[in-house]
């Protein structure tokens, strides 16, 4: 299999992980019935958010360096810092 396509298929197993937390972490909220564990699970389940999106954005961003000019390469990563910076409370 070529390189590009393990890369997708890490893209994709990456995001599937990330749901699969996500309904766990819905189940466990429900099955608690507590607020206060809700709120933790809650609590870890974004901090995981930001990883899962830096861990896929830069598998991508692997998969294009090279072929993209670097002007295009820099906007990315710019692209990449705001939406971070924008998701910070």
């Amino acid at each position: 299999m070529e390189n590009q396509g393990k890369l997708v298929i890490a893209m994709a197993l990456t995001r599937l992980l990330a749901g699969s937390l996500e309904l766990t972490g819905a189940f466990l909220m429900l099955a608690f019935q507590r607020v206060d564990q809700a709120f933790r699970i809650n609590a870890l389940l974004g901090m995981v958010g930001p990883v899962i999106f830096l861990v896929v954005s830069a598998l991508g961003f692997a998969g294009l360096l090279g072929r993209i000019a670097p002007q295009k390469v820099f906007l990315l990563l710019v692209g990449i810092a705001l939406i971070l910076l924008s998701s910070r409370s």
